[in-house]
């Protein structure tokens, strides 16, 4: 048998020649599938044919899982129930791009894709409790996952020891007749493997080091937080400094110590310019909690800010619309600090500082409670 070679625009893949190669894998054929990183050679993993000669082309005993392939983010609470925490920010941070995430499933048979297919293949999915995913930032790739409407796995175009595949020719050179098809977009945009990481609770175990390195894993898995006030002088400088009060009381850490543990605070205004320091009173009221806000400088909301936020916290509900406005795609990562609005105390007395920043303080606990960490 020889393989068929089909080329395709990796910019604008045609519909007939994406249906044919989906349609090839739901019926239990072997497709190479062009990625950003290497090709691929992609399998049905609820079909025992397909996945018997995916095995056997790779040298891979039965003991040991596949990547599963999917083309849209979304689609990773099929294999993943209760995705939370560090988790769901790496997907929401990383993909699609090249990445490979092993995420921990203590029970498969709770997930929806073994619901839709039968137990008998959670032993194909999922290994000691955990299932590797990868979303290709790919149109190609995307494209006939998506259009497959069937669980993929993948691996390397290549048998084990040979150095993964980064045009369909490479692949081809080794597997020609191993595959039905092969799906030539030619050369991958960074010929380099994806990058492994194990998530271990609220840790990311690099695995291998591929196109991304260390550097950007620990950005990726950073939780920021940004508050949100008019001036960002008064409520939300005394919100950051009693958020990283509360992050480090609820992870038993100082307030030191959140940056290494992957925490990040910040505030902004939606009104103010920058470079003013916090009010007298705010620094007054927090000072006598043992927060300091003297060298706080106010900052201007940006759409650096607000893209970098995997929470953002604001004031009023006019502030949230502010954030909207700005970054309409921040919109399901913004929300109103308490049930009302938070006024601000410019002008008031330090009781009243000291009643606002008790307010913030009880919102924020509540909020904490809500998130995840």
């Amino acid at each position: 048998m020889t393989t068929r070679l089909l080329k395709v625009d990796p910019l604008a893949p045609d519909p007939n020649i994406v249906r044919e190669a989906a349609q090839c894998l739901s019926d239990g054929g072997l497709v190479i599938l062009p990625t950003e990183t290497v090709y691929g050679l992609a399998a049905h993993v609820t079909n025992s044919k397909a996945l018997a000669r995916l095995r056997a082309v790779k040298g891979r005993e039965a003991t040991k899982p596949f990547t599963v392939h999917i083309g849209s983010r979304t689609e990773v609470e099929r294999f993943v129930p209760g995705l939370e925490g560090l988790g769901r920010r790496l997907v929401r941070k990383a993909w699609p791009g090249p990445l490979t995430i092993i995420f921990p499933v203590p029970d498969p048979g709770q997930a929806a894709v073994v619901r839709e297919t039968s137990l008998s293949h959670v032993a194909s999915l999922y290994h000691e409790g955990t299932i590797g995913i990868r979303c290709p930032e790919d149109d190609v790739a995307s494209a006939v996952l998506t259009a497959a409407k069937v669980p993929v796995v993948a691996a390397s175009a290549n048998p084990a020891g040979a150095p993964p595949p980064v045009t369909a020719d490479e692949a081809l050179a080794t597997l020609d007749g191993q595959a039905d098809i092969a799906l030539d977009a030619g050369r991958t945009r960074y010929a380099k493997p994806s990058t492994i990481v194990k998530i271990d609770g609220g840790r990311a175990d690099i695995l291998r080091e591929g196109l991304l390195d260390e550097r950007t894993i620990r950005r990726l898995c950073r939780l920021n937080f940004l508050v949100v006030c008019t001036g960002n002088t008064c409520r939300s400088p005394m919100a950051e400094g009693l958020l990283r009060h509360l992050l480090a009381e609820k992870l038993g850490c100082d307030e030191e110590a959140l940056a290494d543990r992957g925490y990040h605070v910040e505030s902004a205004g939606v009104g103010g310019g920058g470079g003013m320091p916090a009010s007298d009173e705010a620094v007054t009221v927090l000072g006598r909690r043992g927060i300091k806000l003297a060298r706080h400088r106010s900052s201007p909301l940006t759409l650096d800010a607000i893209r970098r936020a995997d929470f953002i916290l604001t004031m009023t509900a006019g502030h949230l619309r502010a954030v909207q406005v700005m970054a309409p795609a921040a919109t399901d990562r913004s929300q109103i600090l308490d049930a009302e609005d938070i006024e601000d105390p410019i002008g008031g007395d330090e009781d009243e500082y000291a009643r606002c920043a008790d307010r913030i303080e009880k919102a924020l606990r509540r909020r904490l409670e809500e998130i995840s960490l």
